[in-house]
Formats: C-alpha cells, sequence, structure tokens
C-alpha cells in the first residue's frame, strides 16, 4: 500500500521554498539603521588600506626627488647659468644682416662667442635665409672653445663663406680681427676669403678644470685630448695640420701674415667684395 504523501507546503509570496512538510519560517524585516549603513571593516582590513596609500605616497616621493634632484643640480652648476643668460638673456655677439655689391647676401657677426653662441648663432642664420656662398663676416676675439666649433661645422653644412670683417654704420664691410675660437667659426667655411688689413690670431689651446682635486697627469691627458680634437676638425676643415705648431708655439695670440695664412690653407681666396 503506497502512503499518501502531502505536498510541499505553498511558500509565502517572496519567500523561500522550504523542504515539504516544513512550515514556513516567518520572513524577518532587517533594521533601518542595518538596511542604510554596510558593516565596518574588521579593523586588520583598515590597516591594510592605509598602509597601501602611505606606500604610495613614499613611492611618488622617492620617484619626484630622483627626477627634481638631478635636474636642480643641473640647472644650479655655473655652466647652466652662464648658457641661460646668454641665451635668453643678453648675448655677447650681435648680428648686421648686409647687401654686398655683387649679389650675394652676408650676416656680420660681432663680439666674444658665449656659452650658448651656437645655438644664437643658427637662429640669426635661419632668420638671414643665407644660401650656399652667402658670407659669414666675423669679428671676435675668441671664446669658448666648443661653441666656436659648432658654428664653424653649421658654417660648413651650409656651404657659406667667411670672411674677417666686420660691417659699419652704413653697411659697408670693413677689416676687422678673429682671434682664438672665432678662427675655428672662420675655418667652417666653404671658402676663407681674405680681406686686406684683416688679421687671423691664434695661440696654444689648454684645458683647464674647476676641480682642485684634479692630478697634473689628468690634466695633461685632457689637453691631448682637447689638442687631438682640434686637429681633426682642421684636418676635416681641409686646414693644413701643420697649423697647430702655430698654434703651440705660444700661449700669447700669434696674428698670422697673409702668407702664413694662405699656407696653411686656412685662408683660400681673396676677398671678392668691394
Amino acid at each position: 500500500m503506497i502512503p499518501k504523501n502531502e505536498p510541499p507546503s505553498t511558500p509565502s509570496a517572496g519567500g523561500p521554498l522550504r523542504p515539504w512538510g516544513e512550515p514556513s519560517a516567518p520572513q524577518q524585516s532587517r533594521a533601518p539603521d542595518q538596511a542604510q549603513h554596510p558593516p565596518p571593516l574588521p579593523p586588520q582590513a583598515g590597516r591594510w588600506r592605509g598602509s597601501g596609500t602611505l606606500a604610495s605616497i613614499v613611492f611618488a616621493g622617492l620617484l619626484l626627488a630622483g627626477v627634481l634632484i638631478p635636474a636642480y643640480r643641473d640647472i644650479s652648476s655655473p655652466g647652466a647659468w652662464s648658457y641661460w643668460k646668454d641665451f635668453l638673456g643678453s648675448p655677447s655677439m650681435t648680428a648686421s644682416a648686409v647687401s654686398l655689391t655683387d649679389g650675394r647676401k652676408g650676416l656680420a657677426i660681432e663680439g666674444r662667442i658665449g656659452p650658448a653662441a651656437a645655438s644664437w648663432f643658427r637662429d640669426r642664420l635661419d632668420e638671414a635665409r643665407l644660401t650656399s656662398g652667402d658670407v659669414i663676416f666675423l669679428s671676435s676675439p675668441g671664446g669658448s672653445l666648443d661653441q666656436g666649433l659648432i658654428m664653424g661645422a653649421v658654417v660648413r653644412s651650409r656651404g657659406l663663406t667667411t670672411v674677417v670683417g666686420r660691417v659699419d654704420s652704413g653697411g659697408r664691410p670693413q677689416p676687422a680681427r678673429c682671434a682664438s675660437a672665432c678662427v675655428f667659426v672662420f675655418a667652417g667655411g666653404k671658402v676663407r676669403e681674405a680681406m686686406p688689413r684683416s688679421a687671423l690670431g691664434v695661440h696654444q689651446f689648454t684645458s683647464t678644470s674647476s676641480r682642485s682635486e684634479e692630478s697634473a697627469s689628468d690634466l695633461v691627458a685632457r689637453t691631448q685630448q682637447t689638442t687631438g680634437i682640434i686637429l681633426d676638425y682642421m684636418t676635416r676643415m681641409g686646414v693644413s695640420p701643420s697649423i697647430m705648431q702655430a698654434m703651440t708655439a705660444s700661449k700669447n695670440i700669434r696674428w698670422l701674415t697673409e702668407k702664413e695664412a694662405f699656407d696653411l690653407n686656412l685662408v683660400t681666396a681673396r676677398y671678392a667684395g668691394s
């Protein structure tokens, strides 16, 4: 005989299903404050969250310090301040545009070659829109060695002609002097013209250091390195290596005669203007 089983109890509206024959438990409503506010985090979870935030702050601080400290050291060095003063403040050189009677355009550069002279020089060339064969007039006592080398390389890359001279108030080229680092700018000319009564002056270059603890052997090594750089540059510009003999002869300026300048191939032509 098969026993009769009772059907499962009918759930109340929205209530959970219960096992067969088991009465449904009355549904309890949550207290209002429990429905509105979630239970607090365990004390351990709060500690982990605070530690993660602190670690992020510390890491960001270290990262920022790693960037700012070297940057501060760079901009606070005397060389950096001198560069920005020369580039943005009061440039040590001046530039004047000139038109020659033979149809060429020219740019007259005058003054000491400062620590930012190369960047300044590029900007003046762009403004003047000189093309290959146009003339750069140079009148300078010298200055920064590395800036002079860069300026000379820029002159060569643009196929410009160099002349030792300046421009008077009437825009007429006049004789001038170009010495020390200025000679490297002059040597960059694809054609290097000799203006009558102008002069080129060379002297001995040495490498000095602001570090008092640098040994004499280190100073000699750096001087030899500088000499090698100069010799390589002059050779690439087509100047005779014998110019190093004229440079190393004296620490004082030695003014080359016109014949010496031609013999060294430092000058390659006579001034074509008038």
